[in-house]
């Protein structure tokens, strides 16, 4: 299948599960994929694969998104700059952030620190190192969770034009990391410092964790109603922005505390909020797990169509030779042998005008069955159009190669069509020849091969086997 119609079907897939404002994104990404790939511009390829991937692992397919970023890397290694290297670094950090790696996330945040070093992009250095401060902060490593914020903040301030946003996002990991190394007086002054900042009722975000860490703060210090009370703001934020992962924890410390306090009455109406609040993420990850089985399912679907023919079943054209071409290549590395096979239905036009065309399509339909019955499954059985069909053999002999020939004409005898009750037998042409172990390297070469067999056949009286 070309890589342009995969991307269609890819498309016409994503397509069938997005709705309103969001359908019209996801159009205009595969828009852009599909002019870029025919433009053939790399720049411009390059900028659709980035783009289509983000779409993949916004729907959580990683594995499509890692196939378009990895494509994307391919042009970057050929053409990029040095920003088109961030861009792939930034795309693969999500990645890997999203699928929990977080030794390979940590590794891309130290190629973008290197790069965006060099070419003095602070803000994106900044912005790495506070990545590189979360990872800490998640693996309890305070104290370098805390230099690697301190070095954030640093870039920062190199930076051209204050960046509020970096400096609180700096400021709450210093403060989750001094929380961490029980310096109550250091994140103390740095809660007092954000609170006094206009940014943070900008960042709604960064106040929710704001207030998720100022209970964690009077937690630690056995302040429990004011830690309960913070972390009721910061629940309510996160209902606001649906943030299901962040809600769950802070029910979990809400459910502690209530017990630590000792409110029995308002630890079993938290508790309810808990439960309902489980159910909604378990049905969640339901249906996204049925999304993601679906649209996998619709691609394989939909290439599976692309690859085969619509009457018979059986391969196409465009994928017999591309497969083909495959083969040949892997068998003249190895000096294997393929045989190909190509006949097609003796008369076929007269039995067309004759009887309809619809009687001609039963009569194609009657010989692809026979074709599934006799060749083999890892066998390359395909339409070539009209009436023509091509078999490729991989590993066989001529001898091997007639021998099936004859089975299938000994198939289509036995099952002959019926012609208003009467029995109407068809008879094929076939032609037969082989790669020489390797020396014929393309189908085309192969199929001529065998088709000048085929005309032989014709020519020589029909319903027979020529072999080269």
């Amino acid at each position: 299948m070309s890589e342009g119609n995969l991307v269609y079907f890819q498309k016409q897939t994503i397509l069938n599960r997005v709705e309103g404002s969001n359908r019209s994104a996801v159009h205009a990404a595969y828009q852009v994929l599909e002019d870029s790939l025919e433009s053939e511009d790399s720049r411009r390829i390059m900028a659709a694969y980035l783009r289509i991937g983000r779409v993949f692992f916004e729907a959580g397919e990683t594995e499509e998104a890692f196939r378009y970023i990895n494509a994307y890397k391919e042009l970057c290694a050929a053409s990029g700059d040095g920003i088109d290297w961030l861009h792939l670094h930034h795309a693969l950090f999500e990645l890997y952030q999203f699928t929990n790696d977080t030794g390979k996330a940590a590794e891309t945040l130290e190629a973008i620190i290197a790069l965006g070093q060099r070419l003095e992009k602070h803000n994106v250095v900044s912005d790495a190192y506070i990545g590189l401060s979360r990872i800490f902060l998640m693996e309890g490593n305070h104290a370098a969770a805390l230099e690697m914020a301190e070095k954030g903040l640093q870039e920062a301030d190199l930076h051209e034009r204050e960046s509020a946003i970096l400096k609180l996002k700096v400021k709450l990991n210093k403060a989750e990391a001094q929380i961490g190394l029980w310096n109550f007086k250091g994140s103390e002054k740095l809660f007092e410092d954000m609170e006094s900042s206009p940014a943070l009722d900008e960042f709604i975000h960064e106040k929710t964790r704001f207030y998720e860490l100022q209970g964690a703060w009077f937690a630690k210090q056995k302040k429990y109603e004011e830690a309960f009370d913070a972390y009721t703001i910061a629940k309510e934020m996160a209902e606001s922005l649906k943030d299901l992962e962040q809600l769950k924890r802070i029910q979990e410390e809400r459910c502690r505390l209530c017990e630590l306090i000792g409110d029995s009455k308002l630890g079993f109406s938290v508790q309810k909020e808990y439960i309902a609040l489980l159910t909604e993420i378990h049905n969640n990850e339901l249906a996204k797990a049925a999304v993601k089985m679906e649209i996998q399912h619709n691609i394989a679907e939909y290439e599976r169509r692309a690859n085969t023919d619509f009457l018979t079943g059986l391969y196409n054209r465009s994928y017999i030779e591309t497969t083909a071409d495959e083969w040949l290549r892997k068998a003249a590395a190895v000096r294997e042998n393929l045989v190909c096979i190509v006949f097609d239905i003796d008369d076929f036009k007269a039995i067309n005008d004759e009887n309809g065309h619809l009687f001609g399509d039963e009569a194609i339909k009657l010989v692809s069955r026979a074709c599934s019955q006799i060749f083999r499954e890892e066998d390359l059985v395909g339409r070539f159009g009209g009436d023509e069909f091509v078999i490729i053999l991989k590993g066989a002999s001529l001898e091997i190669g007639k021998h099936k020939a004859e089975q299938l004409t000994e198939a289509l005898a036995a099952v002959p069509l019926d012609k208003e009750g009467e029995a109407f037998e068809l008879t094929i042409s076939i032609g037969i020849s082989d790669n020489g172990a390797g020396a014929v390297k393309t189908f085309k070469e192969l199929f001529h091969l065998a088709d000048t067999q085929l005309y032989k056949a014709k020519q020589s009286g029909k319903n027979r086997i020529i072999v080269s």
